[in-house]
């Protein structure tokens, strides 16, 4: 029997470890989200007798048999200094598809790309602001992106149920992809010389693909040569920066149409 080449060995043990992952979520807000989520597969509920009369309509929704548990014994797999509010949920990640069933139909639609994004709390904010201001999607990449977690659920405060979060595998080719789709994709850069409304002009109707950076690197050569064309939010200082999650905001705002 020939042996396996060792990248179909890594493959097949990659696509073995997906399918094993499991995320904690935790905080009412997010468990109640996640409960109500019919496309959300659960696993395993942990509440204490508070925290279970607060999601009673939720967890008998989900049809989920929670294990209530003493508050001096609730100790979930979960970083200790989470604010849990008395409740873990173990899920399954969410299985959104793919880019073109996420980024196309929308009447206007618009996409937000994050270059390297991985702390939670900013792609939480991020998911919610997207939700709030009606983004097709949020996309991310499978490597140093940050992945479902109970801190990013938390921060997205239930966007993460409803707002599609993909993670593909190159940024690059997904700008590519998104461009072949018809959409103008441009890249933020606080050095840049035009403004998102000045890119804009005229222009508003098409489907726009908005592309961040983290903050201090900010985009990588690489996003910023395959761009459509490089922008920066119109600032009323000569100084100072936005944080990626309000930057990630205000950019899509100033893409809609007025």
């Amino acid at each position: 029997m020939s042996k396996k080449p060792k990248w179909v060995v890594e493959k097949e043990q990659a696509k073995r470890a997906a399918a094993a992952e499991t995320v904690w979520l935790f905080g009412l807000h997010a468990v109640r989200d996640a409960l109500l989520n019919p496309k959300r597969e659960k696993l395993r509920l942990m509440v204490t007798l508070n925290a279970q009369a607060k999601l009673a309509d939720a967890i008998e929704a989900s049809g989920i048999e929670a294990e209530v548990i003493d508050p001096r014994k609730f100790n979930p797999p979960i970083d200790p200094q989470s604010v849990h509010q008395g409740a873990a949920l173990e899920v399954k990640p969410l299985n959104w598809g793919g880019l073109a069933e996420n980024c196309i139909g929308a009447e206007v639609p618009r996409v937000l790309l994050l270059d390297r994004v991985t702390d939670p709390h900013n792609v939480g904010a991020i998911l919610r602001s997207a939700e709030v201001l009606g983004a097709s999607a949020v996309i991310g990449t499978r490597h140093h992106s940050a992945p479902e977690t109970g801190a990013l659920a938390k921060t997205a405060s239930g966007a993460l149920e409803r707002q599609p979060y993909l993670r593909m595998r190159n940024l690059a080719d997904t700008i590519t992809e998104l461009q072949n789709m018809g959409f103008l994709v441009l890249g933020l850069d606080g050095e840049a010389e035009q403004t998102i409304e000045g890119a804009l002009e005229g222009k508003t109707h098409l489907p726009v693909a908005l592309v961040l950076g983290a903050e201090g690197p900010g985009l990588r050569q690489k996003t910023k040569e395959t761009v459509d064309q490089l922008v920066k939010i119109d600032a009323a200082g000569g100084f100072g920066s936005l944080n990626v999650s309000n930057a990630a905001a205000i950019a899509l705002y100033a893409s809609l149409p007025r």
